[in-house]
């Protein structure tokens, strides 16, 4: 009983040294990281998803402000989707809100990708569209939203470049390292930390059976006559 009790506590006291590894404490990083692979999702990356989304709600919110201010949602419905103009409508700035959604979504939510390439290529493709049809268009000539919504599109998708690449894919790579390094020290615990050793595995050499020389001289002491 006092063998496994100094076990449990020895081991313990081992994972606690190897949580002093680094200056943040692993067991809530370890807890972190295996509570994210149980959703299946980390929570940087849940935080990310939830931007994407919130880009296409707010896009969306600002065409339909825009429909609104110019006349009624059903007559500029059916000028800029059904009589569509690239120098006019901003339909176009509104699909490719909902392109960033679908792509970012399946690449980092549903694939779970870690990697940069799907981010780089509908940054790469909302810019080059913004600064074509800023330069070619006429929606300057429009008013506020002319304005507002080609710049509005055009921060929020730089927002999410700057997010992914700067805070979900290097602390998702940290957090998996600090996990996998705890992991191999756990695993050499028992060879750097042998538990103790129970008594039955002392040795005691057995008794001599040959007498010390001290033991002869005593008993020729007594053998001697006494006068």
């Amino acid at each position: 009983m006092d063998s496994q009790c100094s076990s449990s506590v020895g081991s313990r006291a081992t994972i606690g040294g190897v949580g002093n590894i680094n200056s943040t404490p692993i067991s809530a990083r370890i807890e972190s990281y295996e509570g994210g692979e149980k959703k299946c999702i980390s929570d940087v990356r849940r935080t990310f998803c939830l931007f994407v989304t919130f880009d296409l709600l707010f896009v969306t919110l600002l065409w339909i402000i825009e429909l609104n201010v110019n006349g009624g949602i059903q007559e500029q419905l059916k000028k800029e989707v059904l009589e569509y103009d690239y120098h006019k409508s901003f339909f176009d700035i509104f699909l490719l809100a909902v392109f960033r959604f679908a792509a970012l979504i399946l690449a980092y939510a549903v694939c779970k990708l870690r990697h940069w390439w799907a981010i780089a290529i509908t940054t790469a493709t909302t810019t080059g569209f913004l600064i074509v049809k800023v330069v070619l268009s006429k929606l300057l000539s429009q008013g506020a939203f002319g304005y507002l919504l080609p710049i509005i599109s055009f921060i929020l998708a730089w927002i999410e470049t700057w997010l992914l690449d700067f805070k979900v894919l290097p602390q998702e790579a940290g957090d998996e390292i600090r996990y996998l390094s705890v992991q191999n020290a756990l695993d050499r615990e028992p060879l750097l930390h042998p538990g103790p050793v129970p008594d039955g595995q002392f040795y005691s050499p057995p008794e001599s059976m040959a007498d010390s020389d001290e033991d002869l001289d005593d008993k020729h002491d007594l053998e001697k006559p006494i006068v």
